[in-house]
């Protein structure tokens, strides 16, 4: 299982709207993506304009390659990108303990 960390900044004002956003592109998005396990959205307390995405992928290549490769993340895209200040800092890790 690979754990994908992205952390979002989003516009400043736009949080309810991207919070529906990123709900609605995980649950119709997101879910239909080979190797899909799981995911989770936290939001930063102290800046309100920061969230933090989690995506567990059955492999790396789930998604480096079928998911980012293919259509659904245009779609994803399509959906959040809007709300992006800047382009997420996208990182992968594996479970130690």
């Amino acid at each position: 299982m690979i754990l994908e960390i992205a952390d979002i900044r989003i516009h400043p004002g736009q949080q309810e709207a991207f919070e529906a956003a990123i709900q609605k592109g995980l649950t119709t998005v997101i879910a239909q993506a080979q190797g899909y396990l799981a995911s989770r959205v936290e939001h930063c307390v102290e800046s309100p304009e920061r969230y933090v995405l989690q995506i567990e992928w059955a492999t790396l290549e789930d998604h480096t390659v079928h998911f980012r490769g293919g259509p659904l993340f245009t779609a994803w895209r399509a959906i959040v990108g809007p709300f992006f200040a800047a382009p997420p800092l996208v990182e992968h890790f594996n479970r130690v303990v």
